[in-house]
Order: structure tokens, then sequence, then C-alpha cells
């Protein structure tokens, strides 16, 4: 989870992240959205990828990114557990 947390502290990663919400991407078309060199768009990949916040799928000659919902679950729960979050249910008495 320490991963995680690593990659989500960088903003690059976390507009990655919000750009894979929408939608599943290429390198190249993630690369598309920043002023940076591919290679450095590459290496932010890499380190959300270890993390295991996205996933890539071979599709062709392109590798498509997206994100893997079940790691976030895992730090949504986390939050949950710690009590940093309060449950859907907004009936409960306080």
């Amino acid at each position: 989870m320490g991963d995680g947390f690593k990659a989500l502290a960088d903003p690059t990663r976390r507009r990655i992240l919000e750009l894979l919400a929408q939608n599943e991407l290429t390198a190249g078309e993630i690369a598309a959205q920043f002023d940076m060199t591919k290679p450095s768009v590459s290496h932010h990949l890499a380190i959300l990828k270890s993390a295991g916040l996205v996933q890539d799928e071979r599709r062709g000659q392109n590798i498509v990114y997206n994100v893997n919902m079940t790691v976030f679950q895992e730090l949504m729960k986390w939050f949950y557990d710690l009590g940093l979050m309060q449950g859907g249910n907004h009936n409960e008495k306080e």
C-alpha cells in the first residue's frame, strides 16, 4: 500500500489517473496531455503500474492503460477502517 501512496504523491501521476478514470488511453495519448518527454511519461506510468494503480493491455501494436479499481478500493477501505471516512449511510445517528 505504501507504493500506492508514494505514487499518488506526485501531481503528474495524479493527473494521469484522472485522465485514465475518464477513458483508457495509450502512452502516446497520455503524453500528448503533458509538456514533457515521452520517456518521462513512461517513467510515471511504470511507477503507477508498479504500485498496482494502473494496468496495461496490449492491443495490436498499442499498449492501452486503464485504472486498476481494486487497488483504489483497498486504499479507500484503509481510510474507512482508520475512521478517516464516513460510511455511505447518512441516516446513522452520530
